[in-house]
């Protein structure tokens, strides 16, 4: 198999929200089907992620603040986890921060050679915003 393409479904509890969401990211909604909508996609350069109002896959939120670290629990979140790939991982830092996402995991340099940090989606699905260094992703 070749693949031609991959595209993320997550399932969300609210689509508008949802779309809200990945606009304060930074994306844009792309399209949305049915009346009312309950199935659509956000996009930011050549990347999307559909969108499934209540269906295709789990989701669920931890009631724990951090992903990481001694405080964290990287197992809690029950939606979907997905790594973003930027160019400053600072920059979008500062962005969610003005913009009111929750940060899960500040930026910070991993032991595998990546800058990462993770915002939550309010229904669980966590990204990991990154950027590798050294051996260059």
């Amino acid at each position: 198999m070749i693949a031609r393409g991959l595209t993320p479904i997550l399932n969300v509890s609210n689509i508008q929200e949802s779309f809200a969401w990945f606009e304060k990211l930074g994306w844009k909604k792309l399209w949305e089907w049915g009346d009312p909508p309950g199935f659509g996609a956000v996009g930011s350069g050549t990347c999307e992620i559909f969108l499934c109002m209540g269906g295709q896959g789990g989701r669920g939120r931890s009631p724990i603040r951090m992903t990481f670290g001694p405080d964290g629990d990287e197992t809690a979140d029950k939606g979907v986890w997905m790594s973003i790939w930027v160019d400053d991982v600072d920059a979008v830092y500062k962005e969610c921060v003005e913009a009111g996402i929750e940060i899960a995991w500040p930026p910070t340099d991993m032991e595998w050679h990546v800058r990462e940090m993770h915002v939550r989606h309010p229904d669980g699905h966590v990204f990991r915003i990154s950027r590798g260094f050294g051996a260059e992703k």
